[in-house]
């Protein structure tokens, strides 16, 4: 497979994040089809937080068998860097907009009261607000997401690049539910013009990630993405948990999470099977 194919795939993974946003548009969403969304995206996710550990380990488990104890510390440690920085940054993230997003403290009352609490004109909502902010910060695990495509390509292991990019589109078209989920939380309507810039800042670094990624060869590097990668998918997955217990559907959840993994193990399985 070619890397232009590899960068298209990768646009792909990304753009799939404009099938979620559209809900923004919904007066009813289908709560069973969120939920149902949702909990195949934490099977699939779930699978593929297994693949790529192991895949980041491997380099690891070579030098320990070869007994090369520094590169095996080396990528060890690069490995609990990525996931330090792919889980704990995003839970850092997430703090920070629950910091912006909280209500500011009331003012004494007093001449010019109203006018210090609330600006003349405002543009934009707080709600627009927070939609943009996670549409950010969904952008910036995206990127991971999309070095570890183009990492995974670029070090030979198509059938990971591959799989990375269904598993990864997969979730993409989940994501656009949490990014319009303050406005339909506040019963706003977002334009179409909205909704495309914010699946094009959310997505579009998938792209870029997995043009970059294709451009280093570096085992070591390769490893400190898949572990960036990891940290993201597994923030990713305790997010996404948390929205499945509120949905209070247990057995449909279970069906599709159980789903989710099949279809990643199903997807290796022809992956492999069909030499890729």
């Amino acid at each position: 497979m070619s890397g232009p194919q590899i960068a298209l795939l990768g646009a792909v993974a990304g753009l799939t994040i404009f099938l979620g946003l559209p809900v923004g548009r919904l007066r009813r969403p289908a709560p069973r089809l969120r939920a149902a969304l949702n909990a195949t995206a934490i099977g699939i996710l779930l699978f593929l937080l297994w693949d790529i550990l192991a895949a980041a380990w491997e380099p690891v488990d070579t030098a320990l068998a070869d007994h090369d104890w520094g590169t095996a510390a080396q990528d060890g440690a690069v490995l609990a860097a990525g996931l330090t920085v792919g889980l704990i940054g995003l839970v850092r993230y997430d703090r920070w907009v629950a910091r912006r997003s909280a209500p500011a403290p009331p003012l004494s009352a007093g001449p010019g009261a109203a006018a210090a609490t609330e600006p003349a004109v405002r543009t934009r909502s707080r709600a627009a607000d927070l939609a943009l902010m996670i549409a950010v910060g969904i952008g910036l695990h995206n990127l991971a997401e999309g070095l570890a495509i183009g990492s995974a390509a670029a070090a030979g292991d198509i059938s990971l690049a591959v799989l990375l990019v269904v598993g990864f589109g997969l979730h993409n078209a989940t994501e656009g539910f949490g990014i319009v989920a303050p406005l339909a939380a506040e019963g706003e309507r977002p334009s179409w013009g909205s909704l495309a810039v914010l699946g094009l800042i959310g997505g579009g670094p998938t792209f870029v990630g997995t043009l970059i990624g294709q451009q280093v060869v570096d085992e070591t590097v390769s490893v400190a993405f898949l572990g960036l990668a990891a940290g993201s998918i597994l923030y990713v997955v305790i997010e996404l948990l948390a929205v499945a217990r509120r949905a209070a559907m247990k057995e449909l959840t279970t069906w599709m999470i159980l789903v989710g993994l099949l279809l990643g193990f199903g997807t290796d399985a022809v992956l492999v099977a069909a030499g890729v």
